[in-house]
């Protein structure tokens, strides 16, 4: 009887631990799946290693890094500062160019998307 209560209590418990991880893994998809979406949807102008691209190229550039990195990345957070940054190749800064603002950071950029994106949740 002891051993069975035990096993059940087990069983419950991997399974919150999964669900968890699974929950929190999906947010952090999401989070990703936004900025993403944003970078294609903000009409800048992305400049990597000095050549310009459009906003629809940048996103397509990074979800290109993304797909073959994704086991390496944890989250939001870490997409923006050890993917979507700067190049890997060159270790330049990736900017980017918006109408009507000063040049930014893609880092800051989405940095600022990222945390609107969590005050509005």
């Amino acid at each position: 009887m002891l051993i069975k209560r035990i096993s059940l209590i087990s069983t419950t418990a991997i399974a919150l631990v999964v669900f968890s991880a699974a929950a929190i893994a999906q947010n952090d998809d999401v989070e990703i799946e936004y900025l993403l979406t944003s970078v294609g949807n903000s009409n800048c102008t992305f400049v990597r290693n000095g050549t310009r691209h459009s906003s629809e190229s940048a996103e397509s550039h990074l979800r290109m890094k993304y797909g073959k990195t994704r086991r390496h990345i944890d989250d939001a957070d870490e997409f923006i500062t050890k993917l979507a940054s700067e190049s890997s190749w060159t270790g330049k800064p990736y900017t980017l160019e918006c109408p009507g603002e000063d040049m930014l950071t893609t880092k800051q950029w989405l940095l600022e998307r990222l945390g609107e994106y969590r005050a509005e949740k």
